[in-house]
């Protein structure tokens, strides 16, 4: 388990503690300040100033006060392309795969903007970097949609060959524009012996050779960037497809959600849930249920 300590000025912590305040937890030792459970790390901000990160991805946090990522940086020595997607695991929302080429010159404008894995990001922090990263960072975003995701659901693909078509499909459109990296990494969602056996149904095929890698956000800052943007993206649609409903659309999967579907399925049918949620879902037959109480 990683674990670092860093002294920021007061300053620093006082903007740490805002971007991360819905994160806050109360601690029994009477010499912490704040202390923060997140996403695969702890944050304790001690009365003497000093500041300690703990866990999986305690590197990725403390790069918000300038910490150099030399995990992220040993990845970045070639110029790579990384790709990786969101929405998978949202009932609401369409799926959304990006693939993005950084070489080794961009890796001190990356580590500036604090690029990380985007779920150790708040959103707030994803949606102002991330037309950053469209601007400088040559990628190609692909964004399934709810309705075409229920469309090819089933008939033509599973949950997992989707993403293999929408991962393959970005890295070939970002090839067309002619980048040449010397390695491509996929954030691992499958067994290459999978991914393999999928694509063999898609028609555009590469002669790159691709890597498969698990936690590849926080190893390359190609993935980084991919996950950011791909988030960025997700966000976007929700709140577009809320928008058109008028209903504040939940991330994720849990009971919210249950409940928000149960009033999308009373107000519009199953019309509207084939609009904004993927229907394979479970949360589909337990809207269905509230209903009926």
């Amino acid at each position: 388990m990683a674990s670092i300590t860093l002294i920021p000025s007061e300053k620093e912590i006082q903007t740490f503690v805002k971007e991360y305040e819905q994160a806050l937890t109360p601690s029994k030792n009477p010499y912490i300040r704040y202390f923060f459970k997140l996403p695969q790390a702890s944050v304790s901000i001690y009365t003497s100033g000093k500041v300690l990160f703990q866990g999986e991805a305690a590197e990725n946090y403390a790069g918000f006060f300038g910490y150099q990522v030399t995990q992220v940086a040993s990845g970045q020595s070639i110029p790579l392309i990384g790709t990786d997607e969101v929405g998978n695991g949202s009932y609401f929302g369409g799926l959304a795969v990006v693939a993005s080429f950084v070489t080794p010159d961009q890796h001190h404008f990356l580590q500036k903007l604090g690029v990380g894995d985007s779920k150790t990001l708040t959103d707030k922090k994803i949606r102002q970097i991330a037309p950053l990263l469209k601007e400088n960072i040559q990628h190609q975003a692909l964004l399934l949609s709810p309705s075409k995701y229920n469309e090819v659901i089933g008939e033509h693909y599973n949950a997992v060959s989707v993403k293999v078509a929408l991962h393959n499909q970005a890295i070939f459109l970002l090839l067309q524009k002619g980048v040449e990296p010397e390695k491509i990494v996929i954030d691992a969602f499958t067994s290459s012996k999978n991914y393999d056996r999928y694509l063999k149904n898609e028609a555009n095929h590469f002669s790159y050779p691709v890597t498969l890698e698990e936690k590849a956000e926080s190893k390359y800052l190609a993935v980084a960037v991919s996950s950011i943007i791909a988030r960025d993206l997700f966000l976007e649609n929700l709140e577009n497809l809320g928008r058109e409903l008028g209903y504040q659309l939940p991330s994720g999967a849990g009971a919210t959600s249950d409940k928000v579907a149960s009033q999308i399925l009373q107000a519009y049918g199953m019309k509207g849930l084939n609009f904004c949620a993927k229907l394979h879902f479970k949360n589909t037959e337990k809207a269905k249920m509230l209903l009926e109480r």
